[in-house]
């Protein structure tokens, strides 16, 4: 059987070659309207070029088409903040209030969606309490995260302990997070504490050579 365009075309996204996944794609959905996994990769690869106008678009067909799915939600939200960061601060706070929606309707709708849950944690974060952020908001995801999975639980509470300078708990959050997961992302939460926050370079040294052995 020959292979159809959005096969085609889903092979190129998997090698990251989104210019000309996105020609079949868009060639694929104009004789297929209704087919919204093109819809969606559309808007990822509209993501990955950080072209933000033209994902929020294509997310916006989901969770219209597709109101009760989380990952619809959370992905157009994500498209919302990206270009909330990329426009003047006086048009972002205009956008504020959408994003954090989206999310806490991704959030609603999934109790175990973990991305909108983190996406929460650094919205709270890292806007400023006069347009509603709020440290213990932020709190609250990072314990809904850690009955969901410690890994991001733990990662999660450092984030928190790391954008306040609180650093000690922050390296405790992180090496349990990094005992129980292991992984390139635990090490590497860690490791950029000890070199770029904590200043401390045996243990960022030693950290590194313990994770090159396994």
């Amino acid at each position: 059987m020959a292979e159809t365009d959005f096969e085609k075309a889903e092979k190129l996204y998997k090698q990251e070659k989104y210019d000309q996944a996105k020609t079949l794609f868009e060639s694929y959905l104009k004789s297929n309207p209704n087919h919204y996994k093109t819809v969606e990769y559309l808007g990822d690869i509209a993501g990955h070029q950080k072209k933000w106008d033209e994902a929020i678009k294509q997310y916006k067909v989901l969770k219209t088409q597709f109101p009760k799915t989380a990952n619809y939600w959370y992905k157009y939200g994500g498209a919302l903040g990206m270009k909330a960061k990329s426009v003047n601060k006086f048009k972002a706070l205009g956008m504020i209030d959408d994003v954090e929606n989206a999310f806490l309707t991704a959030a609603k709708l999934d109790v175990k969606h973990i991305d909108s849950r983190w996406a929460l944690v650094m919205l709270y974060i890292e806007l400023p309490g006069i347009v509603g952020g709020s440290e213990s908001k932020a709190v609250k995801y990072s314990n809904e995260l850690m009955e969901l999975s410690k890994v991001d639980g733990y990662l999660s509470k450092g984030y928190i302990d790391e954008y306040f300078n609180r650093y000690k708990k922050a390296e405790a959050n992180y090496i349990k997070a990094h005992e129980i997961g292991n992984s390139k992302t635990t090490f590497q939460k860690l490791y950029n504490l000890y070199l770029n926050k904590i200043k401390d370079k045996a243990k960022a040294t030693k950290l590194k050579e313990q994770f090159d052995k396994k």
